[in-house]
């Protein structure tokens, strides 16, 4: 199956290695910007921008996890297209996890965490 493709099912749940290829892959192309660079968060692989977290991969379930304003987090649970994002039962308000490996979808929200994530330096959050 190529990267970028649509997983219609897997044997495994979590999506594998199918999922953290195509977080790593979309994550890559991120890294032109000097301000974005690779970290770790809770023990997670993850993005930040300006030391800020934007996202994550969640090894567990294969899922991205990106933060977002919390308006836009209960729009993709509400949906279904997120779930909440709660390692330990703590839930992050503004964290969603996406468990369907697509793309564009990730790409699109990748871009949000972005946009967000520069958003709340300019603001001084």
């Amino acid at each position: 199956m190529p990267r970028n493709a649509k997983r219609a099912s897997s044997p495994d749940p979590s999506g594998g290695d199918d999922a953290r290829d195509l977080y790593d892959e979309l994550t890559d192309d991120l890294l032109y910007d000097p301000a974005i660079g690779r970290s770790t968060m809770m023990g997670y692989p993850c993005i930040r921008l300006a030391g800020r977290f934007l996202a994550s991969y969640d090894d567990k379930a294969g899922s991205l996890v990106v933060k977002l304003p919390g308006e836009r987090v209960a729009e993709l649970v509400r949906t279904g297209t997120g779930a909440e994002f709660a390692p330990a039962g703590k839930v992050f308000r503004e964290w969603v996890a996406i468990p369907t490996i697509d793309p564009d979808l990730w790409r699109g929200l990748l871009a949000e965490a972005v946009t967000f994530a520069r958003t709340t330096l300019t603001q001084g959050r």
